[in-house]
Formats: C-alpha cells, sequence, structure tokens
C-alpha cells in the first residue's frame, strides 16, 4: 500500500515533515537572542533534528530556509549578507546531520558549535570589522547553545515517533 498508482506515500510524508521542520524554523525566528543584529534567534534547532530525522540534505533545506525566515523577521539587519549566512547554515546542519548519522553524535555537536559560534561569523571580520565580530559572538554563542541543547536533549526522546512514521529510519543515539 506504500506506493498506490504511481503515489510514493513516503516522499509525501518527509516532505510534509519537511514543512514542518521549516514551520518550526519559522516559529523558532520569531523567539530572538538578544544582541546587536536581530537575526539571531531559535531557528536551527529544528534543521538539526531535520538532518538527523530526515537526512543531512533535508537538514541543509530546512537550516536554509529557516535562517532567512529569521532575518525576514529581523528586519534583513546585514542586506544580503544573509545569503552567505543562510549557505553557512545549510552547510553546518549538512555536517551536524552526516555525524549524527555515522554514530558520531558528541562529534556533530562540536562540529555546529563550534562552526556556527566561531568558524561562520568570521567573513564579518574582514567584510565589516573585527569589532563587529567580536560584538556578535555573545549572542550567537548564546543562541549556538540553545539550540544545540534543544536538538541534542530531543533527538533521542522523539527518535521513536520517528522510528514508527519512518521504519527504515536509521539514527544513532
Amino acid at each position: 500500500m506504500e506506493r498506490e498508482k504511481g503515489i510514493n506515500y513516503m516522499a509525501i510524508r518527509r516532505l510534509s515533515w519537511s514543512a514542518m521542520f521549516i514551520a518550526l524554523s519559522a516559529v523558532g525566528a520569531f523567539i530572538k537572542i538578544p544582541s546587536m543584529i536581530g537575526s539571531i534567534a531559535l531557528d536551527s534547532f529544528p534543521a538539526l533534528l531535520g538532518a538527523v530525522f530526515l537526512g543531512p540534505v533535508t537538514g541543509a533545506v530546512i537550516g536554509g530556509a529557516g535562517h532567512i525566515i529569521s532575518a525576514l523577521a529581523g528586519g534583513m539587519p546585514l542586506g544580503t549578507f544573509h545569503f552567505l549566512i543562510m549557505l553557512e547554515m545549510a552547510v553546518l546542519a549538512w555536517g551536524y546531520g552526516k555525524l549524527c548519522l555515522a554514530g558520531k553524535r558528541f562529534g556533530g555537536a562540536l562540529f555546529f558549535l563550534a562552526g556556527n559560534a566561531v568558524v561562520a561569523p568570521l567573513p564579518f571580520a574582514v567584510l565589516i570589522s573585527h569589532e563587529f565580530y567580536i560584538a556578535i559572538l555573545p549572542g550567537i554563542l548564546a543562541a549556538t547553545v540553545i539550540n544545540l541543547a534543544l536538538a541534542y536533549v530531543l533527538a533521542p526522546r522523539l527518535l521513536p515517533l520517528f522510528k514508527k512514521i519512518f521504519p527504515n529510519i536509521r539514527v544513532s543515539r
């Protein structure tokens, strides 16, 4: 019954869950972390969950979409630089998902923490100023820790639900 008349119900289910994670990212985009730029928010933990449960590529799409929604909600304070951040978020969510699915959950967490809190903002030290980079680090670090903690705690608890929805899912604890 999984394929009836050319309809792939598993693909529809995956697309529906992807849309729900993007919607959760949009909700998180409105939960801002106080900082000098208004686009630092709780928008990336749904991407991290999506990368673990739906795959790294899907997580990357959710991460990129989540950041753009967050930037729009914050008034796009960095203008077109947000597209660079969108790509960075996609790469970080993809890497987190790849490492988690390879059984390196803690390594994935460290990858995301270092990548999002320190490496991803580095281009702004050159493009804007070193002072700007230093000024945004506390807010980005706080948001990264909160997003990562939510994903790290929720993933094992949501795993039984996702195993029922996607019987062939492979996720390491």
